[in-house]
């Protein structure tokens, strides 16, 4: 039987270990699958199978005996054995290889036959990537649509707009909203942009001229064009990239994290806007029953999701610059210091990016909003706005609008004096009722203050932008949309 405190002991390893939060903490299990070892490793066996495969068809000596062998073990990865051979090698490649081979004795001579590291390398890295893709755009189109749910539901309430973050003119719950909305679906689109350019390395050797596979054909270049078409196509990808060097050009890396970097300050941007209106109580993000604020301030009711989207999300803003400088410094055909600085930012933007929207996605499914709150801003601000409507109304009575002016810019200072100096209420209505000058308006007051006739085309806008805009750009993703997301922590 087995010492219980060993066991124990090596359950308690992992914690004497830095552990990436991204992976251990937040990320989901798809993407956090999607970078991990044996989503590599096994999609570097595949690549050598489609090698074989398309070496054979186009007339190479391999046998399908040898390929069905490499099939039949192309899941079973001996780890321990590929570390050592690592250790020994200096090279992981060829120390998958050498594991790969134990595994396939009748394959061995084929396993990576012409082929150069960056074959399984980068063309791992673009597969990916676009699986990474299409992990993230269901889970945006999700934040979009529950968006949309919550701007079309609030499509005419009066709401305080913000400029300078003073109040302004009233714009409605919903519009605000849809400003989110119509940033998400430029992410959108250039997310779809990003994927759908994305090509395969393909079949191109070791300074990406294919000389290695021209003297495996014996100078056969339609041959080697169509074992690059061939390969492609198994791996699933349209087109591969013409030209390459040994890797395909890094600027693919800067166009993958820079629209996720756009998404970052997009979700920054939201999750800000969020916080402040918690603070004004007008809106408040989900708040578990058991969940505590403050280990101090029990009242507390800190909208921790938005805070932790924002946290994110400058992290994934500040990544583009590690393949912006990446790219700038790749010498001729290649050299190895991408390698390192890849292996981090590439997955650490892609669980970046899930995390916040996963995070968003269960925010926007309970927003809470506040209508008692929300009207109670607009009565203290109102009055003020409201002015050149009350001296219109009483200039079509039969006033001086010069007179008016006067009357109301005198009150309105008062009022003002009240609210600023004394902390008192917006009293400027009822100094207007007070005052015999506008006695022939009085009757007008209320429809003249109707927070309804102060929001433009705002219920409109919404109607229109969510049909034309929104709805569409979701159809392709409506099979996906009925995942909720329950956060761990």
């Amino acid at each position: 039987m087995a010492d219980p405190g060993t066991a124990e002991t090596s359950r308690d390893e992992e914690f004497l270990k830095y552990r990436s939060p991204l992976v251990s903490r937040y990320a989901s299990k798809e993407m956090a699958y999607n970078f991990s070892d044996r989503k590599k490793f096994t999609t570097w066996r595949k690549l050598w199978i489609y090698l074989a495969k398309a070496e054979k068809e186009l007339g190479l000596p391999i046998t399908e005996e040898q390929i069905q062998e490499m099939e039949t073990n192309a899941e079973l990865i001996d780890f321990k054995m590929a570390a050592e051979e690592e250790k020994r090698l200096r090279h992981d490649v060829m120390a998958h290889v050498h594991a790969f081979s134990h595994c396939c004795p009748k394959a061995a001579g084929i396993i990576h036959l012409g082929a150069t590291s960056c074959y399984v390398g980068d063309n791992t890295d673009l597969i990916v990537l676009r699986d990474g893709f299409d992990i993230l755009l269901p889970k945006l189109a999700r934040v979009i649509s529950r968006l949309a749910d919550f701007a079309e539901k609030y499509a005419d309430l009066p709401t305080l707009g913000f400029t300078h973050y003073q109040p302004a003119q009233l714009t409605t719950v919903g519009k605000r909203a849809c400003l989110w909305i119509q940033d998400l679906c430029m992410d959108m689109r250039n997310l779809e942009r990003a994927r759908a350019e994305l090509r395969f390395r393909g079949v191109k050797g070791t300074t990406g001229t294919q000389a290695s596979f021209l003297q495996l054909f014996e100078g056969n270049h339609d041959k080697v064009e169509e074992l690059d078409r061939l390969v492609t196509e198994m791996a699933g990808f349209k087109r591969a990239y013409l030209v390459t060097g040994q890797t395909y050009s890094r600027k693919v890396d800067i166009d993958s994290l820079s629209v996720l970097s756009s998404l970052g300050a997009t979700v920054h941007k939201i999750c800000t806007d969020i916080r402040l209106l918690a603070n004004l109580k007008e809106l408040e993000e989900p708040f578990e029953k058991d969940q505590i604020g403050s280990s101090a301030m029990a009242y507390k009711r800190n909208p921790m999701r938005s805070e932790r989207c924002c946290s994110l999300a400058r992290h994934l803003i500040t990544l583009i610059m590690d393949p912006l400088q990446t790219a700038a410094v790749q010498w001729f055909e290649r050299t190895l210091d991408d390698s390192a600085n890849r292996r981090v930012s590439l997955p650490e933007a892609f669980l970046t990016a899930d995390i916040i929207l996963s995070t968003l996605q269960n925010i926007s499914e309970g927003l809470v909003v506040y209508p008692k709150v929300i009207e109670r801003h607009i009565r203290l601000e109102l009055p003020f706005m409201a002015t050149e409507n009350i001296i219109m109304a009483m200039v079509k009575a039969g006033g001086s609008r010069q007179d008016c002016h006067e009357k109301v810019r005198v009150l309105s200072q008062l009022a003002a004096a009240v609210v600023k100096q004394e902390g008192g209420d917006n009293d400027l209505i009822a100094r207007i009722q007070a005052d015999p000058y506008f006695t022939p308006i009085l009757g007008q007051l209320d429809s003249l203050l109707d927070p309804k006739t102060f929001t433009g085309r705002a219920p409109q806008q919404v109607k229109k932008f969510l049909s034309v805009e929104v709805r569409p750009l979701l159809l392709p993703f409506e099979s996906e949309m009925n995942v909720k997301i329950e956060l761990e922590i």
